[in-house]
Order: structure tokens, then sequence, then C-alpha cells
């Protein structure tokens, strides 16, 4: 392999010379970060089932798919159990991809591993820098090429990072991904990355920018709906420049941070955007589960459970996001909801109910268990009449009969819970006992050994503090005897250290608490009211001489974000409908996905409108006359849930335009349009001034917009005649 002088420029080089040097990417194969804790001290993190394959097959198979030619995966916490998983995988013997490993066991951060590729001589050209817990079906084709380009112009362009839209919440200030909100300001022009801060003071309510930045930019747009995908293209300085300054240990607080602010050297980061592409990391808990529900209903096409790529097993795809393998023994009594994946050799018994649910290979589940929104690794024993409602169960864990798991509870490896035995809300239960001390951001490698309990060497106050974090104090620490897990069980509950049960609900797989919710809610409510005189910023805008209003927008965008919405809306519903959750529940729960997304009521309306048809649809029927009656009984039991969002005609003329929309797109509804019109009518969910209006409004249309208005023509009729009636009847 030819090599160059390191730390090289190579943007005067041929570029002919250039086409020859195949693509490169550097993977971490270790987060540095203790967040998958207790877990990780037994199985890397990128080890860990993401929808039943490791989480490192899923990055493997993108670089592969995007045109990568060689990886330098760099393994450090349990090195060895990584190792021995590629060498025996199929990722050794791909032709034109090729494998590495590199294996240190002294690097505690991001900055050591990267140094000690540097030293190793392999990277000879701009290369992909990604960690092992990364999700992504973008191309790599135009962020390549705008790299290159900027590099034969201006040899400091050293790096481009990867960000796509995402609102954050207005109540609890996090993304999606559970992630903090992250403020960035971009040059709207060059794509130039000027301002990066992801540990924002919310309760300041503001962010301060160098004035020097606003006066070196003539236009700079200011963002906090932006989500860092952690996938950059880098030159071959970014090596050398970890190597000449050893402060530079974690990629975006350090690194990142100290190019921005460094103007002696002249280095620039740049960005580029994707838009209908997906790219997200795993970085908590709550990322885990979103991630996985990204994956099931299919927005990472094509690494999703039915297409074939390495480290995943076949399964078939049915109705509403259910995958399902060929070798598994479901009872006919157990039913399977939506959005769920049950891998090969599972067996189910009798009246279980599973939904929003991912259950790994040769697991067994007995008789009327209740298993929602969970996640089952392999070979789990799960007894009869167990409740398990958003928690993570590892392989081999055994919970035994009459148990509950109740929301954010994590049981490591071969913990057994106890009979009639409940585990307490965001509880972390581990054969291992919690150590003393918490010694680092690194998750430090436990002998794969089967005795119950490790030690732990303490690392320097040093690295906790190149990690951003104190994390040496010590743990008012609380291990249960194995005896407290209940009858038979077996584990050690971890306490939650002072200050960490606000990070629990914040970064759990459960959904934020109603009364968690609530607070937050009118806390954010009290912060609106502060800011109604007008001096605050939006949310996202380009600040330049002149300007008042924002000129940066995407139609695409808002789109995207609108698909989004209204799927986390389906899932809502779908799991109210399966889970009997109340309507009071329910609408809690759009509320917040409202607030996230920056919706309106109107949204709401339409989301949840799509999804009553949707269901009505899927009802067993065999004539036209039969689904007008499946969907009148439809709108009839979740009247209360709809009606909630239609406050005003606007939001009701909103749901006779969904309904067009719906008509238009399947061809069942398309000839009962009138009918279904009449039955909201009838029902009081929409009212005759709606239908009179969206009518008048329809007068001026193409007549290619006006199908269903026709359809409706003698309804509508009979309304105006009604209507008019009323009048003449008022007058006398």
């Amino acid at each position: 392999m030819g090599t160059q002088k390191k730390g090289a420029s190579r943007g005067s080089e041929d570029p002919v010379e250039l086409a020859r040097v195949p693509l490169q990417a550097i993977l971490l194969a270790d987060s540095f970060t203790t967040k998958f804790r207790p877990i990780t001290l037994e199985r890397p993190k990128v080890l860990l089932p993401l929808v039943n394959v490791p989480m490192i097959n899923y990055t493997l198979a993108w670089l592969e798919s995007a045109g990568v030619e060689e990886v330098f995966v760099f393994c450090c916490a349990h090195s060895k159990q990584v190792i021995d998983y590629l060498e025996s995988s199929e990722w050794f013997s791909q032709p034109n991809f090729t494998v590495t490993t590199i294996e240190s066991h002294n690097s505690v951060s991001a900055g050591d591993a990267l140094r000690l590729i540097y030293e190793r001589n392999v990277i000879n050209g701009d290369f992909v820098l990604i960690s092992g817990d990364t999700v992504s079906n973008m191309s790599l084709t135009q962020v390549l090429q705008e790299h290159k380009e900027r590099r034969k112009k201006d040899s400091n362009a050293v790096m481009t990072v990867v960000i796509k839209r995402s609102k954050p919440s207005q109540i609890t200030h996090q993304s999606r991904l559970g992630t903090d909100e992250l403020f960035v300001a971009i040059d709207p022009n060059t794509k130039q990355l000027l301002y990066y801060e992801d540990k924002a003071d919310h309760a300041k309510g503001s962010i301060y920018l160098d004035k020097l930045l606003l006066a070196d930019n003539p236009s700079i747009t200011l963002h906090n709906d932006k989500q860092d995908c952690y996938i950059d293209i880098c030159s071959p300085e970014v090596l050398s420049l970890f190597t000449d300054n050893f402060d530079y240990q974690h990629l975006r607080r350090h690194f990142l941070k100290g190019l921005l602010v460094d103007d002696i050297m002249g280095y620039k980061i740049f960005t580029h955007e994707i838009h209908s592409s997906y790219a997200a990391r795993i970085d908590n808990f709550r990322s885990y589960d979103t991630i996985s529900k990204d994956i099931i209903q299919r927005w990472t096409y094509p690494l999703v459970p039915d297409v074939k790529f390495f480290g995943n097993s076949s399964i078939k795809l049915e109705r509403q996001g259910m995958y399902r393998a060929s070798e598994i023994g479901q009872s006919r009594s157990a039913q399977i909801g939506p959005f769920t994946v049950v891998g090969s050799g599972t067996k189910i018994g009798n009246t279980t109910k599973i939904s929003n649910s991912v259950i790994g290979e040769g697991c067994s589940i007995g008789s009327n268990v209740s298993i929602e929104g969970s996640y089952i690794w392999d070979n789990v024993t799960i007894e009869d009449g167990c409740k398990l409602r958003h928690a993570i169960a590892c392989d081999g864990v055994i919970v035994k009969s009459g148990a509950v798991l109740e929301p954010g509870v994590v049981l490591s490896f071969k913990v057994v819970v106890g009979q009639q035995f409940t585990v307490p809300s965001y509880s972390k239960v581990s054969l291992l006992q919690q150590p003393i001390k918490q010694d680092s951001d690194e998750e430090l490698e436990y002998a794969d050994s089967s005795g119950g309990i490790a030690e732990i060497s303490s690392i320097t106050h040093t690295v906790d503090k190149l990690n951003g974090e104190i994390t040496n104090q010590p743990f008012e620490t609380q291990c249960w005897p194995t005896s407290e897990l209940g009858t038979g069980g077996a584990g050690y509950v971890w306490s939650i250290c002072e200050g960490g049960h606000d990070e629990e609900w914040r970064h759990s797989v459960a959904p934020i608490p109603a009364d968690k919710l609530s607070e937050a809610i009118h806390a954010a409510d009290d912060d609106l009211e502060l800011t109604q005189d007008g001096r605050s910023l939006p949310p996202s805008g380009e600040l330049k001489p002149d300007s008042n209003d924002s000129e940066y927008d995407d139609d695409g965008e808002s789109r995207d974000d609108s698909i989004y919405f209204e799927k986390e809306v389906e899932a809502t519903f779908l799991r109210a409908v399966h889970e009997n959750i109340t309507v009071d529940h329910v609408i809690l729960e759009v509320n917040s996905l409202r607030l996230s997304y920056n919706k309106v009521a109107a949204d709401c309306a339409g989301g949840l409108f799509y999804s009553l048809m949707k269901l009505a649809l899927e009802t067993p029927q065999d004539s036209a006359s039969e689904l007008v009656q499946a969907t009148t009984n439809v709108l009839a039991k979740w009247k209360k849930l709809l009606k909630y969002y239609l406050a005003e005609i606007d939001e009701e003329i909103e749901v006779i335009l969904k309904l067009e929309e719906i008509c238009e797109s399947t061809k069942e509804f398309a000839p009962v349009f009138d009918k279904i019109l009449y039955q909201l009518y009838d029902l009081e969910v929409i009212q005759e001034e709606a239908i009179l209006r969206w009518d008048d409004e329809k007068k001026d249309a193409d007549e290619s917009d006006k199908v269903f208005v026709k359809q409706a023509e003698k309804f509508i009729q009979w309304l105006r005649e009604a209507s008019e009636e009323d009048e003449e009847e008022d007058e006398e």
C-alpha cells in the first residue's frame, strides 16, 4: 500500500492520482462513554443487538454500499470480543472491501485512538470518520465531491460534518434521539461551520456569540433544529492535528470546538446537510429506542429486517410493520401487534400480547404475558403472567412468573427476576456489583470470566476532565442482595447517583412520564409567556444586516418533518388501540409530539384522522358498505380523541382535506367519499359550516380538484337547503 508523508496536504495533487487512492474509513468500535452500563461491562456497545443485528453490522454495511474500500476498525474496550466477532463474520472475506482491526488496551478517548492510527501511517487521503453505533443509508458521492472541491480551493478546509434537520422538543430541549439541543451557526453561502454548542444552559434562556464572529461574517444562519449525524469527511491533517495537540480528546467538545476558536492556524470545518436520507447515532437508551423504531418503520431502507444484509437472518414483513421469522412457535390465541419483530426459534404462549417490541432469537415467552415497547434479546425466558413495559432484557435473562418490569428497566446478561417481583422504573440490574467509584468515561473491559463480581481499577482524574465530566465521585452504593429480587432472583440493582434521576427518564427507552411531561409543559408555557414581547429569536433563522426575516427555509425539510410527525402519531394511536390506553393519555402523548415537531392542532387532527382511516381499511370487509360501516365504528369509538383537536372550523376543514387526500390515494375509499363525509357530519365530528366553507373554497378550483365535491353534491345541496329553511324559520 502506497503511503504519503504524514499530514501532507493532497490539495495540489493530480486528479488522476487522487482517483487511484481507495476511499478509506476509520470506524471507532469504542464509544468511550458509560451510558450503556451495566450492559457494556460485559459486551462492547458495537456488538449489542439493534433490531436483532449487532450495531457494527449496520455501520459496515453502509460503508460498503457507499463505496468505501478500506475500513480500519479501532478496538479498545472488549477488543478481543470485537476482533473475534469480525474474524468469524463475512466481513473479512468481502471482495473490494477490506476490514482491518487496530487494537489498543490503553486508549481512553477518541483522541488517543486517532493519535495511534496516525502513528500506524495507514491513511493515504481523505477518509470517513465514524463510530460503530451509527446507522445510515446516505450516499457519500456528493459530500465527498464537495469536500474535494473545497480542498482544491482552500487547503485549510480539513473537515466536513454531516448534519440533518431535527427539531428539538420545546419542553425537554432534547432531540428525538435524546441528545441535548444543538445550536450551530453556519455561513449560508459557503456552509462553513462557525459555532457549535451542544451544552447550552437553558436556565439562562440565551446563548452568546462572539462579536468578531458577527463582524467577520456578513451573513450567519443560527440553528437549533439540526442534528449532528457524527459522520465526518476528514483530510489527513485531522490526524496530525490530534497528534500535535494532546488536549484534543473528545471529537466535538475538544477538537471541533478547538478549531472553531483557533484563529491562528486558520483551519475550517464545513457542513453537508442531508434531507431525504437517514443518518443517526445511538448515543443513549432513548436513541436506541428511536433508531430501532426507525428501522422497523423502514426509514433506514435497505437496512431493514426483511432485506438480507450481513448479520441478519431472513424475516418476513407483514401488515402494520410486523416482522416474523418463519421458524417461530406462536399460540393461536397470542396477539402480536404493530411494529414488532420476532426472531427465529422463539416460542410464544397462550393469550400473550406483544406490541411495539423486538423479540430476539430462541426466546421462550409463556402464557398471559404482556410485552409493550420492550427489547428482548436472545435466549430470554419470560414465564407466565409477566408484564414488561418499555424495558430491555439482555441475553439469557430469566423473568419468573408474575414478575413486572416497570418502564425504563434494564436487565443485563443472565439476570434472574424472582416470582411476583416488581422491578421499579429505571432500575439497572446486573450480576456484577456496581463499582464503588464510577471511574471514567471509558468503558473498561471486564475479564470474560463467569465470576459474579469483577474488580475495576481506577483511572486518573485527568481522564475525567478530558471527557468533560467529573465522574470519579463515589456513588452512594446500594447493592441489593439477590434475595431481594424475589424468590429465586439473582442480580444487583444499581443505585442512581445523586442528581441522576432526571437523566434516567430523559435517556430511557420509556416514554417521558406523564408527571414529568406535565411539569415540563408548564415550565415551557411560563417561558413562552416571558418571550411573547417579540424580542426573542426564532428557533432557527438568518442573522445579517438590515434583515428581520429568516430566508433559510426548505420545503423539502418541512415535508420530511411532517412525514415523521404523522408516523409518530400513527404509532402512538396504534399503541392505544392494541393496549387499551386511555384517550387522555393518548392526548398527552400527541401533545408531546406536537411540541417536539412544532406543529399546530390541525396537524394533529390530520395525523390522527389518517390513522383512524387506515385502521378502518385494515378491518376485514368485503364490500363498500362494510368499509363505510367499519369506518363509522372506528370514528364513533375515537370521536373524543379527534374532537379534542377540532376546536376551530379551520381544523375541521383540515379533516375534510385529509379525507380527500386519502380517497385520492386509496381506491377502496374513493367511491365512498360522500358517505364518509356524511358520517363525519352525523357523528358531529365536523359541523355543517365546515362542509359548506370547504365547498365554497372549491368554487374556483380546477375541475380535477372538484371530483369529491361533485360526488358529495347531493349531500351539500341538502345541507344548504336545510340551512336556508332554518334561516327562514328564524326570520319568522
